[in-house]
């Protein structure tokens, strides 16, 4: 039993890929940003930039309970979630956390102009260097593995179901 938690910024595919792990593993997938809006009955870019702290506040919540789970998983991680110390230490505590590894180019390719996505403002591009040069440390701590996400995403999800085995 054990969880993959899959972290990284918005548009490196963490939930086009983790129902692609949860396949190959025959395991589910949970989105914590659609557990969150679902949860809360509120859309995600409804949270930003007002209530930051609650989001924050309730994407802890569910890295928590979904940590606490003994149920195999692959969970999609919502982009900030590494900058909360009791987050991380959760998920790395009940399982392998991946970090999804994309460059800003290829991000904003992704995501183009970031529409549904507040944290971007007007200028994608610029947002997710800041954003990205904010959490890179971050990313690289919380992370048991890295599996670069330039690649289609069937490939990312065997690189993430290989780093899995290497590492249980």
């Amino acid at each position: 039993m054990g969880k993959i938690w899959l972290i990284g910024m918005m548009g490196s595919g963490k939930s086009t890929v983790a129902p692609l792990v949860g396949s190959l593993l025959g395991w589910d997938a949970l989105d914590t940003d659609v557990e969150i809006g679902r949860a809360r009955r509120r859309p995600i870019p409804e949270w930003f930039p007002g209530d930051v702290a609650e989001f924050r506040a309730a994407e802890r919540t569910v890295t928590l309970e979904t940590a606490r789970d003994p149920g195999d998983l692959v969970v999609a991680c919502g982009g900030g979630v590494v900058l909360d110390p009791e987050s991380v230490a959760a998920m790395r505590g009940s399982g392998l956390v991946v970090w999804l590894d994309a460059p800003v180019p290829v991000l904003e390719a992704r995501i183009g102009a970031g529409e549904g996505r507040p944290l971007l403002g007007g200028d994608a591009s610029t947002a997710l260097d800041t954003i990205l040069g904010a959490r890179l440390d971050l990313y690289r701590t919380a992370a048991h593995a890295v599996v670069s996400a330039v690649v289609a995403p069937g490939i990312v999800a065997e690189a993430v179901v290989a780093a899995w085995r290497n590492w249980s």
